[in-house]
């Protein structure tokens, strides 16, 4: 081992005997991660999702202001307070909710669509502003007050228009980026269908209550006439004119209207006003039953038209909340650099093979590797020899990236509820594995080449294809399911894996780790087999 470790410390010399080539190892890949870092945006190394954004802010108020007026009309100035309570009040209302709670349900149970809730109304401006969002919606104050007072009859509000909903008319905004008009006219297509659905069925429902109620009763009494049996003879015609007079009806051409027809049927007024209610829920059971399919009184779009959710479309999810990508110039702690830092840790320590090809070279030239022959050193000692320091400066290399990721670019080095001491025993082994196999790669094409001109031509064209292949350049979770699958017959696609799990998920598959560690540990042994075959001293 004597011989290994002379001619370890003499290779590892020749890399420090240019400090500027050293500090270059280390700023390259730096510079890369922080140009990149500025350029790409906050889903990068991300899993794609195909789902439609719609982002939106809730301002709704409710309905406070109603319910504390209600409960204050219910709380008499003396005495004890009454049986009924704001929580039966509320009970009795429809929907029980605010009205932004029930189109963002409607959101989520509607496919293709993920959900994200912004704090405010000013964080949605400087979004779309900044062009991160093509369109956020927006619910007003007095979104739900609004949305109370839609109705078909006098007095109410209409909000439709011909392309929809007219949001101004809700305290409803769609919150736009003139740079993204297509992708923002169809987030506002998406809100518009959805207000649809909730507006709608609820007009109708309120529209289709009032058909029982005593108010449409009397309207449609006073409308309709009803013919009135006069008698066969003198007398009972007598008798039945002085019956409508006791009552103050006058029969004109032989008829009066519904609504005098039940006074003059009604021994008492409350049994008049039980005769109109039963005409009004007559009426509207005759609306159901010819209506059948529909339930007009539904006032949700699911329960008007009798249906659930379509079976094979999946449900939109659940609302994610707005979490800002990193802070400051750098975007410090931005989900890419957990994915930027340890891709170019990779792609860097297999770009050491170039360094590796040029030791061999140099050697070659001056004819050392010649003179190697005649020392009593056999061709595994001097593939060690050069082996060792090469890996001390990948390990080193590797080792200063994660430290300045942390403490430049704000990464995390595991799931936060992990110690430091053991986010750092289960990195370590994926930067020696990962070492380990990009050396062993370094050592057989260094075995291979001849020149300074094949060393530079395979090492640029193996760095960029591996890492193109492998996703160091670009993400795998991006690329289709053949190419990820291909990509793994590259070590970089193992040591990848590995911190994806260690850097990104919250809950590490610390067996895919080991797995990883040991697949790195195998490509770098047939690397060094591979090498130690291909290696002459000449």
């Amino acid at each position: 081992m004597a011989a290994v470790w002379t001619l370890a410390k003499k290779e590892l010399r020749l890399l420090l005997r240019d400090p500027r080539a050293a500090v270059l190892l280390v700023g390259m890949p730096l510079l890369f991660i922080l140009l990149l870092g500025l350029l790409v945006g906050e889903g990068f190394g991300q899993k794609s999702d195909d789902r439609l954004r719609v982002s939106y802010v809730d301002l709704d108020q409710g309905h406070a202001i109603e319910e504390c007026v209600s409960w204050l009309a219910l709380t008499p100035q003396a005495g004890p307070v009454p049986a009924v309570s704001l929580a039966a009040f509320n009970r009795e209302r429809f929907p029980p909710e605010k009205w932004s709670g029930v189109v963002v349900r409607d959101f989520e149970e509607t496919g293709g669509i993920r959900l994200e809730k912004v704090p405010d109304r000013e964080t949605a401006v400087r979004l779309c502003r900044d062009g991160k969002r093509p369109a956020i919606l927006v619910f007003g104050p007095s979104f739900s007050r609004r949305l109370d007072e839609c109705s078909f009859l006098e007095g109410g509000i209409n909000p439709f228009y011909r392309d929809g909903v007219m949001m101004d008319r809700v305290d409803a905004e769609l919150i736009r980026d003139p740079t993204q008009e297509v992708t923002a006219s169809v987030i506002e297509q998406v809100a518009q269908v959805s207000l649809l659905r909730v507006v709608l069925p609820w007009m109708i429902g309120k529209a289709f209550d009032k058909i029982s109620k005593e108010e449409f009763v009397k309207l449609l009494g006073d409308e309709v006439r009803l013919p009135v049996p006069q008698g066969d003879t003198a007398l009972e015609r007598t008798i039945i004119a002085a019956k409508f007079r006791s009552k103050g009806v006058t029969v004109v051409d032989g008829k009066m209207t519904l609504n005098e027809a039940l006074h003059v049927a009604a021994r008492t007024p409350d049994d008049e006003d039980d005769y109109r209610r039963r005409v009004g829920l007559g009426v509207q059971q005759a609306l159901k039953q010819q209506f059948s399919k529909y339930d007009l009184t539904g006032k949700t779009w699911a329960a008007l038209t009798r249906s659930t959710t379509s079976e094979g479309v999946a449900a939109g999810g659940t609302t994610t909340e707005y979490a800002a990508d990193g802070s400051g110039l750098l975007r410090r702690g931005a989900m890419r650099y957990q994915t930027l830092v340890p891709a170019y840790t990779v792609m860097f320590a297999f770009a050491l093979l170039v360094v590796v090809g040029w030791l061999f070279v140099s050697e070659r030239r001056r004819g050392t590797l010649k003179r190697l022959r005649a020392a009593p050193v056999t061709r595994s000692q001097v593939l060690l020899g050069k082996f060792l320091p090469c890996l001390a400066v990948a390990v080193a290399q590797g080792v200063v990236l994660l430290i300045a990721g942390k403490l430049v670019f704000g990464m995390r080095w595991g799931p936060d509820s992990w110690p430091v001491a053991k986010q750092l025993a289960w990195l370590l082994p994926v930067v020696l594995t990962t070492a380990f196999a990009a050396m062993g790669l370094s050592l057989f094409v260094a075995a291979l080449v001849r020149t300074e001109m094949q060393v530079a031509i395979y090492g640029s064209v193996l760095v960029m294809a591996l890492g193109l292949v492998s996703g160091c350049l670009w993400p795998r979770e991006q690329m289709p399911e053949g190419a990820r699958t291909a990509s793994l017959v590259t070590p970089h696609a193992w040591a990848l894996d590995a911190y994806k799990q260690l850097l990104v998920s919250p809950d590490p598959n610390t067996g895919l780790v080991l797995t990883s560690c040991l697949v790195l540990t195998a490509f770098g042994a047939g690397f060094l087999a591979l090498a130690w075959g291909a290696l002459r001293l000449e």
